[in-house]
């Protein structure tokens, strides 16, 4: 049965309502565009061949690019090699662009295993971001922040644009943000945190500069807006800054703003950026969570540039309804 989600679609117009000014990028001015994000999964044998048949959906369907939002395999099976290298054949299969940003079970938490975090963080941006291309097929160039001299490891925080709307890609996973756990970690997270700072600022400059519409922000984790996180009970609050961040950069855009994240692995649509100094939601503001394990299913979100209140979201199910 097929369930276009008019409430949330109602929600989010009027967060794109409140403005849309601006110029539209070259070759793109007013095309409509959909794209899917998905996250939080594989998580187990038995998901695989789920995954999979969701690829081949998600392949039938016309869309301007693929998002992964990290976490393709579960915080506690070995973070091999060999499964990078499965993952990747998956991801380059898709005959869409592919969009993947890396999450805590990929990395921070390679650490259940007995695998060191940092080389393995190391392997996935080896692997997963060789060049300046996206992953799948045909290619989407995306800016990455690692042409700056001063960021050169972060290969993983990337940029790009459809039409209007700008789309940013962030290293930021759960785990509390690999803070609290050691003090190498500690170090990374830090210098990571200064890196997420200076691409989020840059991104949000063109914006402004360029007159997008709208910005997209690509991350793992769930930032805690609600109950902020610490993990272990002494460790500080691993999304403070970044929330801090969003909020300043958010409410001086003006514009339309989305954060697409998984990490809690329930679909939800809603507005919990908190403007302290009214103690009312940033109306502009939307969060965009993805299903995760055990529920393997794929967002399809559609953008009409021309019209942004017209913002939609379908699940997999709603558009292969006979499957």
């Amino acid at each position: 049965m097929i369930r276009l989600l008019a409430a949330i679609a109602l929600v989010l117009a009027a967060a794109l309502a409140q403005g849309h000014a601006g110029a539209l990028a070259p070759g793109h001015a007013g095309a409509r565009f959909s794209f899917a994000v998905i996250g939080d999964a594989p998580y187990s044998n038995g998901e695989e061949w789920i995954f999979a048949d969701m690829l081949k959906d998600i392949d039938r369907e016309e869309l301007a690019f693929v998002v992964h939002i990290g976490d393709f395999k579960s915080s506690n099976s070995p973070c091999t090699d060999e499964l990078f290298a499965r993952r990747l054949r998956q991801f380059q299969s898709v005959r869409h662009p592919f969009v993947y940003v890396p999450g805590d079970n990929e990395w921070t938490d390679c650490h259940r295993s007995g695998a060191d975090p940092l080389e393995r963080l190391a392997k996935l941006r080896e692997m997963f971001y060789p060049d300046e291309d996206s992953l799948g097929e045909p290619k989407l160039k995306l800016v990455r922040q690692s042409a700056d001299a001063r960021y050169a490891e972060y290969r993983e925080n990337v940029r790009w644009s459809v039409g209007p709307v700008l789309f940013i890609g962030l290293n930021l996973p759960g785990s509390n943000n690999n803070s609290g756990r050691t003090a190498q970690m500690d170090a990374e997270y830090a210098r990571r945190g200064a890196a997420n700072a200076a691409w989020l600022a840059q991104g949000f400059d063109l914006a402004k500069s360029s007159g997008h519409s709208a910005v997209f922000i690509a991350a793992q984790a769930d930032p805690r807006f609600e109950r902020p996180f610490r993990r272990p009970a002494n460790a500080a609050d691993g999304y403070a800054r970044f929330r801090q961040e969003l909020l300043a950069h958010t409410l001086d855009f003006g514009k339309p703003v989305f954060l697409i994240h998984g990490d809690t692995h329930r679909y939800r649509v809603d507005h919990p950026l908190v403007d302290p100094a009214t103690q009312k939601a940033v109306e502009h503001f939307t969060r965009i969570e993805t299903y995760g394990s055990p529920w393997v299913e794929w967002l399809r979100v559609s953008v009409d540039p021309a019209n942004p209140s017209t913002l939609a979201i379908q699940t997999g199910k709603e558009i292969n309804p006979a499957q």
